[in-house]
């Protein structure tokens, strides 16, 4: 009886049939000597087929993918700009009240302080200039001054003394005479004699090179 030699898929038959099944090509695999469709099916049903991108088309998974990152780029670049425009709103709001800051205190400056028109405002008034000079003095000593030399009269003239004899009556609250005046007038004063506050500033400024201080003085100087 002849032998009929029956051909069987090898296992690197099943191995080559698995690859491509794989890479997503639905080929038919023909056996040489007559393999049979029960065989065939075995071997389809034995690989696992997953489904892959064809012909570069992207699928479902990578299109989210891509759409997540390019949500994500967009945030960053959102929040950058938005970092940067507070960034720029805080510098532009510093200027602000630094020049703010800077036109108040310019103001301040150039603002002369009001100071009233009497013997309270006038030492006041002095005071505030030999402060700025480093003058020494206080309001006690140039008020017990003013009052013992001319009782707050700033048009006060003394006419019996030396000076007056000697024609340099003393003159104002602290009763200065000329020569004295001019040598200790501070700049900033008017110089006359006896505005009150020049006569003042003046005063204190002699006193405090003969006395040391205004406040050192308790009778003629």
């Amino acid at each position: 009886m002849p032998r009929i030699s029956t051909l069987r898929i090898t296992r690197s038959h099943q191995i080559a049939a698995a690859v491509l099944v794989a890479a997503g090509s639905v080929t038919a695999i023909a056996a040489t000597g007559g393999t049979s469709e029960a065989q065939t099916s075995a071997v389809r049903s034995s690989v696992s087929v997953e489904p892959v991108a064809a012909a570069g088309i992207p699928t479902a998974k990578d299109a989210a993918e891509k759409a997540a990152e390019q949500k994500a780029v967009e945030s960053a670049a959102a929040k950058k700009a938005a970092d940067r425009a507070a960034a720029h709103k805080a510098a532009e709001q510093a200027r602000s009240d630094k020049q703010a800051a800077n036109r108040s205190t310019e103001r301040k400056a150039v603002t002369p302080k009001k100071f009233a028109n009497n013997l309270d405002g006038w030492i006041r008034e002095s005071l505030d200039i030999m402060k700025k000079k480093n003058i020494p003095g206080s309001y006690e000593g140039l008020h017990r001054n003013i009052m013992r030399e001319s009782s707050g009269n700033p048009n006060a003239v003394n006419d019996w003394d030396i000076n007056a004899r000697n024609g340099i009556p003393s003159k104002g609250l602290l009763q200065v005479i000329q020569p004295t005046f001019d040598t200790y007038h501070v700049k900033g004063t008017p110089k006359k004699l006896t505005d009150p506050v020049a006569n003042i500033t003046a005063a204190a400024n002699y006193a405090a090179d003969r006395y040391g201080s205004i406040d050192n003085v308790d009778s003629a100087y």
